[in-house]
């Protein structure tokens, strides 16, 4: 018997938003930053003299969505939600960003999920945080490759994934505490 308490109108909120972050950071990278270089993407500052192409800020909370999704829906539904982000990503990214998006998202989802599973019983926050950051440089990693030909952003790519996730844990914690205390 599962005494926990559900509440799986927000479960299926974190879903939807897990989904809506790919073509939202695509959207960003393109049109959203503080410098903006031609034909390349939109700039953001995440740490002193660290840049990183905007599409960063809604990255690191879709890392960290995922884990709520496994940790409330279960693995299937997880696994099913990279499916889902993975051909919204193809289906929805500019024609520059679709192999990147789409490979990026895929990769980099499978990889946190490999972390997150086998700790996220034992130890939960460890979870999210080991599986953030694998997620966090396989992502950046393979995006900057296929999409602009360098790594020069990666340090960036990952300190303000790091700074999301960390972010939208303590956010999706909070509520979680919130909803777990009024049931």
């Amino acid at each position: 018997m599962n005494t926990r308490p559900t509440n799986r109108p927000l479960h299926f909120l974190w879903l939807a938003a897990f989904i809506a972050t790919i073509p939202a950071a695509n959207w960003l990278i393109q049109h959203v930053g503080t410098t903006c270089i031609p034909d390349g993407p939109c700039l953001v500052p995440v740490a002193p003299g660290l840049m990183a192409p905007s599409g960063v800020l809604l990255i690191g909370l879709a890392l960290v969505l995922r884990d709520a999704i496994h940790a409330s829906l279960g693995a299937r539904w997880a696994l099913a939600a990279i499916l889902a982000g993975t051909a919204v990503s193809a289906v929805l990214a500019p024609p520059a960003l679709v192999l990147a998006s789409g490979a990026a998202f895929l990769v980099s989802e499978l990889a946190d999920f490999a972390v997150y599973a086998p700790l996220r019983r034992r130890y939960p926050a460890g979870a999210v945080l080991a599986s953030g950051v694998a997620g966090a440089v396989v992502d950046s990693a393979l995006f900057l490759g296929i999409a602009f030909g360098s790594l020069e952003y990666l340090p960036g790519q990952v300190v303000g994934k790091l700074w999301m996730s960390l972010l939208a844990a303590i956010a999706i914690g909070a509520l979680a505490r919130r909803r777990a205390a009024s049931v």
